[in-house]
């Protein structure tokens, strides 16, 4: 169980993210033309996990907007944004953004990504969602960076998780 927070006051996770050097765990998501997709449909892909509570949030749609801008740099890369959203409000959302190298991922189906990476907050007025973090993987789905995000209102250390992601 990670300790992180909402505006200061502290919330959990159902768990801690996967370490550095560990292979990551297979999910299943969603995308927006509701088709389901995992780990291996982004085979030999390096890959950047933008994992947020809700895209309906300032700081989920402005990690989605900075992920989506610097992804153009990142050859042989995918960035994947990670919610509860439902699809339909990720596509909209993209669409609205202008937001087409990211993509957007639900837990619409399966709600075992949360567990899986330990994201899934497990008390306060959250409780359900996803907390806010970033985890890299390689080609090889080894995990080369990860990232709990220590406040939900704060945004993820970009230069960080993209270094890594270009590495």
């Amino acid at each position: 169980m990670a300790t992180i927070a909402l505006k200061g006051n502290p919330i959990h996770t159902i768990g801690e993210l996967p370490a550095v050097g560990a292979k990551a765990p297979d999910f299943l998501l969603t995308r927006g033309d509701l088709a389901d997709v995992s780990l291996k449909d982004f085979a030999g892909k390096r890959k950047l996990l933008n994992i947020v509570p809700s895209l309906d949030t300032g700081v989920c749609a402005a990690s989605a907007r900075r992920f989506n801008h610097e992804a153009a740099s990142v050859p042989g890369a995918v960035i994947l944004t990670i919610s509860c959203d439902l699809p339909f409000a990720q596509k909209r959302f993209c669409e609205a953004e202008g937001i087409e190298a990211v993509v957007p991922l639900s837990e619409l189906r399966s709600r075992h990504f949360g567990e899986g990476f330990g994201v899934r907050i497990a008390d306060g007025p959250l409780a359900g969602l996803l907390s806010r973090a970033v985890v890299v993987l390689d080609e090889n789905d080894i995990v080369t960076y990860a990232e709990q995000v220590p406040d939900i209102v704060q945004e993820p250390d970009y230069d960080k998780a993209l270094a890594a992601l270009r590495a």
